[in-house]
């Protein structure tokens, strides 16, 4: 049996998908994004966060087999079965452990939980057919239209993102697009009408907006990190609504 490289369990979650949930952060990132928030999951290697100002100190990361981790979610299999909840799989990116996700994913749906996959999409195509049939949700990341923004400030390759998300769609997978609103970076007019051109390409429906936040800030501190965010203000009521009737000309619009 497989092994993941897990950064941390967190149970009982409410904010990774309906229902209760158990979110399975996997540990490991191939971007770079200057702004996110799970830092402790973009290096595959161990780590310790330093919380000096509560005197604690948190790990994380450890190899767990795929029935390790499965006897650890099925704990909770009442809580799922009686409010729809399941299993997120987060990260870091979940897609870089394809093979271990795709065995986690087939053992969780012969207990009868269902399987959320929250990715970047940057990964090879061939990531995505492993699990295509044992996924039930994607929830996918929409960063930037920019190719050159993606490329220097993300990382990675924004034509890799936009072309498995087309191929998602026409597979018909479900499929949430998910764009973080980030000051700066992606927010203005051009960058939104943009990123709904590259989407209506691809035959999106839905987006969901993510507003910029700062709570991993605390994270980066106890890494010994510069958040090159800290200072950055999260966008007020007035901007979202603005964003939000953007991409309300083209599709249904949920704000997280």
């Amino acid at each position: 049996m497989k092994k993941l490289n897990v950064s941390c369990i967190q149970r009982f979650s409410t904010g990774d998908g309906p229902g209760i949930r158990t979110t399975v952060f996997l540990k490991g990132c191939n971007l770079k994004c200057p702004w996110c928030h799970n830092p402790e999951n973009i290096s595959p290697e161990p780590q310790m966060l330093e919380y000096r100002n509560a005197n604690k100190i948190v790990s994380y990361g450890k190899m767990m087999t795929v029935k390790e981790v499965v006897s650890d979610i099925m704990e909770d299999i009442e809580f799922y079965r009686a409010g729809d909840g399941g299993v997120t799989l987060s990260g870091g990116e979940p897609m870089l452990q394809y093979e271990a996700v795709s065995e986690l994913c087939s053992e969780l749906h012969k207990n009868g939980v269902t399987v959320i996959i929250d990715t970047a999409g940057c990964v090879p195509w061939e990531n995505f057919v492993s699990v295509i049939d044992s996924a039930d949700i994607f929830y996918y990341d929409y960063k930037t239209a920019d190719d050159d923004a993606y490329k220097n400030i993300c990382g990675g390759d924004k034509s890799l993102v936009l072309s498995n998300l087309c191929s998602l769609l026409s597979n018909k997978k479900s499929v949430h697009v998910r764009i973080p609103l980030i000051p700066g970076f992606n927010m203005s007019e051009s960058d939104c009408e943009n990123i709904c051109a590259d989407l209506l390409s691809a035959g999106a429906e839905y987006v969901d907006l993510l507003p910029f936040h700062r709570m991993g800030s605390s994270k980066y501190e106890a890494l010994g990190l510069d958040y090159a965010y800290k200072k950055t203000t999260p966008p007020n009521a007035k901007t979202l609504t603005y964003i939000k009737n953007i991409y309300g000309k083209y599709f249904t619009v949920n704000i997280e």
